[in-house]
């Protein structure tokens, strides 16, 4: 079933999400830049830091959190294109409607809650 043209505009709420999750990106990235930068000309021992986190240590967190953000990107692509074919709504598996509210939770669900398992 696609979206009811007198509800919400799904289309709409997923281009604002990616926007702001790709501004999000950006700035990790950023970050992740400035990261690399500073500890370039380091010489600390940061295994050995008693402040606290090595560098590695943020690094690699950083590098996990916008891997996670880049997987949501994914999510949110493949919603635009299922609202582009009008599939967004049901589910890929049973083919029925998915609860709005669970869409309204989860825009890029692509299961009714059945089949979210």
């Amino acid at each position: 079933m696609p979206p009811d043209p007198d509800g919400p505009d799904p289309r709409g709420r997923l281009v604002a999400d990616r926007a702001a999750l790709l501004d999000r990106l950006a700035g990790m990235e950023d970050d992740m830049a400035r990261l690399v930068a500073a500890s370039v000309d380091s010489n600390a021992d940061d295994e050995h830091d008693p402040e606290g986190q090595t560098i590695a240590y943020e690094r690699s967190q950083l590098a996990a959190l916008t891997a996670g953000l880049r997987a949501h990107l994914g999510e949110l692509d493949a919603a635009l294109v299922r609202v582009e074919e009008g599939r967004y709504g049901l589910c890929t598996v049973c083919g029925e409607p998915i609860p709005d509210g669970r869409l309204e939770a989860r825009p890029t669900a692509r299961t009714c809650v059945r089949h979210a398992g």
